[in-house]
């Protein structure tokens, strides 16, 4: 059956089940190394302060593929380029987990990100095959299973480290993938492109031409940098007071985290249908507030791990709200470029988590874990302003 026959029927629960599996295992693999970030210093020899480029070259790698793989979805069939992107990323994780030099894992860790982009291809074709009035509820259906996947990856790959070394994580996530591609060959229809007869070149540069033309994105791409700055500072941070004395806690114990974030996120599922309902102004207003507030609590990590994990709790369901309300925003605005909106979008989103990932280490390694709390603080704060006094969109 094609995806032409099924677009007006709307998606079907088995297939937003299996998009939104696919997305949790696919994104886990860019966010396995935060809670690794001491263990990888320690085996190749770099230096604590420097630890966090890992992470910051995943992101790069995913902003690479956001602007140059994602847009495809317009263009080829979704089908094949889902499947293309699914097997390189296990090849990609096993050299992550073979990688003996620091050189060859930031080139490898590069490529896990630039195929990670995969979950974006599905949320664009999640977009196209839902009808309108489930656009929302389906988009936010999906993208859970984003944010679950990056925090349940930090428990799983605490976990496994901790039995088998962080080496492992990406040598299993390697065969899951190779794994998760014979489903998907069997069980995904194949899509028609959208735009077959536009070139590659003219689809980029019409990416480029909506980054500069849609206010929707615009204002909703700059909201997703700053709340993923703000959630790649507490991320990539928090294993290091965690790890270090007095606390001392295993990597399996630091995962846990990512377990109290789950709450968080599926918590904010509905902001999807919010939005749908015309909601979205208020549903983002409310979670920029909860967003900044919740790093009060955050900034005892170091006395009250109870008051940590009711941080993470709020922090997660206000950027997944806000997100998911972004996300369904601007696939209303342009439902012919749902590929290219929704690349552009990420665009955003990466840089920030890049960028948020590089500040948080330096921070901490100069000024400890009160000025990290300050400054996630302070970008959430800078989003809360941004989103009251920019333009209502």
């Amino acid at each position: 059956m094609t995806a032409e026959i099924r677009l007006p029927l709307g998606l079907s629960p088995m297939l937003t089940l299996l998009f939104s599996v696919t997305c949790a295992l696919a994104v886990a693999n860019v966010y396995f190394a935060q809670p690794l970030l001491d263990s990888m210093a320690e085996s190749l020899n770099v230096a604590p302060a420097m630890i966090g480029i890992v992470v910051s070259a995943t992101q790069v790698g995913y902003a690479v593929g956001l602007l140059l793989i994602v847009p495809l979805g317009d263009l080829l069939n979704r089908k094949q380029l889902m499947l293309s992107q699914v097997v390189l990323s296990a090849i990609a994780l096993a050299a992550v987990g073979a990688a003996q030099a620091w050189l060859a894992l930031l080139g490898a860790m590069t490529v896990v990100g630039l195929m990670a982009v995969v979950v974006q291809v599905l949320v664009a074709y999640t977009a196209v095959l839902a009808t309108p009035s489930q656009r929302g509820q389906a988009v936010g259906t999906v993208t859970s299973g984003i944010v679950l996947g990056i925090l349940l990856a930090r428990f799983t790959s605490g976990l496994i480290a901790d039995l088998a070394g962080w080496r492992a994580v990406y040598f299993l996530s390697s065969g899951l993938m190779l794994s998760l591609a014979a489903v998907l060959w069997y069980k995904v229809p194949d899509s028609p492109p959208a735009q077959p007869r536009t070139s590659y070149f003219s689809l980029i540069r019409s990416l480029f031409t909506l980054l500069m033309s849609e206010p929707v994105l615009q204002a909703r791409g700059l909201l997703a940098l700053l709340i993923f700055a703000a959630f790649s500072v507490l991320w990539t941070a928090m294993v290091l007071p965690l790890s270090a004395p007095p606390l001392s806690l295993s990597h399996t114990a630091i995962g846990l985290f990512g377990l109290a974030g789950v709450a968080g996120a599926l918590a904010a599922r509905r902001a999807g249908r919010w939005a749908d309902q015309g909601l979205g102004q208020k549903v983002t207003g409310l979670a920029l507030g909860l967003l900044t507030l919740s790093w009060l609590p955050i900034s005892f990590a170091q006395t009250s791990l109870l008051a940590l994990a009711c941080g993470v709790i709020l922090l997660d369901f206000a950027v997944q709200a806000v997100h998911v309300t972004n996300q369904s925003l601007i696939f209303a605005t342009r439902p012919d470029a749902q590929s290219r909106m929704v690349g552009a979008y990420m665009c955003f989103y990466s840089i920030g988590s890049a960028l948020g990932a590089v500040a948080a280490t330096q921070v901490y390694a100069r000024w400890g874990w009160d000025a990290v709390s300050l400054l996630g603080a302070s970008i959430s704060a800078a989003a809360m302003l941004c989103h009251r006094h920019g333009r209502k969109v």
